[in-house]
């Protein structure tokens, strides 16, 4: 499957009728697992990127050559869609083209670009956003820089709980001219203000945060929502094992004796030992 059919399945949810949940993912095997398990997403976000690049918190601290790799070894591990949160697109709105250039050559399906001043400013110790006008201009940016029409972008912003509720639905009307192809909302807590936000989105919606009161699909399929992040345990989940496991060595367990171990079979699958075997068999033996 090539890049094109990947990002028309991408599109294919944002048209349809249902909010899915895309499986967070930051490596190879964990997105052929997510593929395995049947998510119709992947999602490789800042957070995981920096966790499975440097080690590190989420202070915007690789570089796009990294993350693009990174999303590359991930897109070409299986036929996923990715989706991929490009921060701020690491500078101004040139920087941004050329963050849609790099990940678009990466096989992504579809990124998002956000309102964010990033990295952090120095006197900033709450995160602010950059006007309108320029948030306006990197969307643009973003737009008239790919290639392949049928890659998504999405206009991100976290207005909701950083400036104001009218704030947010400002950028939302400024960014819905503005060809993107989705509006991505962070920090939406209430039924109250994603009503307000679906009242004057034109395109669909995808969330990066959910609480207690907006979880419900049904709910959020009415509202235009078709894709809801539901965080990223699954890499914070591969740090506990492995803690454990070398926990487990460490105090003496002796390896057969391990558990939390994946079942006899799966490590083949989901490092592709099949097609290896058989390429070993026509060309080395």
């Amino acid at each position: 499957m090539n890049a094109t059919e990947r990002r028309l399945r991408a599109r294919a949810i944002l048209e349809g009728a249902a909010c899915i949940h895309p499986a967070s993912v930051h490596d190879p095997l964990s997105a052929r697992i997510a593929e395995e398990l049947g998510f119709e997403l992947g999602m490789f976000a800042g957070s995981t990127a920096s966790l499975a690049i440097l080690g590190a918190p989420d202070h915007i601290l690789i570089t796009l050559t990294e993350f693009a790799t990174q999303a590359r070894r991930i897109t070409r591990a299986g036929t996923l869609p990715l989706v991929v949160d490009a921060d701020h697109g690491y500078g101004n709105a040139l920087n941004v083209q050329r963050t849609v250039e790099e990940l678009e050559v990466a096989g992504i399906a579809a990124m998002s670009i956000e309102d964010t001043e990033l990295p952090r400013p120095f006197g900033a110790p709450q995160p602010r956003l950059i006007p309108i006008e320029e948030g306006v201009g990197k969307m643009r940016a973003a737009v008239a820089a790919r290639v392949d029409a049928s890659l998504c972008i999405f206009a991100r912003t976290g207005a909701m709980n950083v400036t104001s509720r009218d704030d947010c639905l400002a950028r939302i009307k400024a960014y819905n001219d503005c060809g993107t192809d989705g509006i991505f909302l962070t920090g939406v807590t209430t039924r109250a203000e994603l009503d307000a936000a679906a009242e004057v989105v034109k395109q669909p919606l995808i969330l990066g945060t959910l609480s207690p009161e907006i979880t419900d699909k049904d709910y959020l399929a009415s509202r235009g929502v078709r894709i809801a992040l539901q965080g990223h345990a699954p890499s914070q989940a591969a740090a506990q094992a492995i803690h454990a496991t070398l926990k487990a060595l460490r105090e003496g367990v002796q390896p057969g004796q391990l558990t939390g171990l994946p079942e006899k079979g799966a490590m083949a699958r989901w490092t592709r030992e099949a097609p290896y075997s058989e390429a070993m068999k026509r060309f080395l033996d």
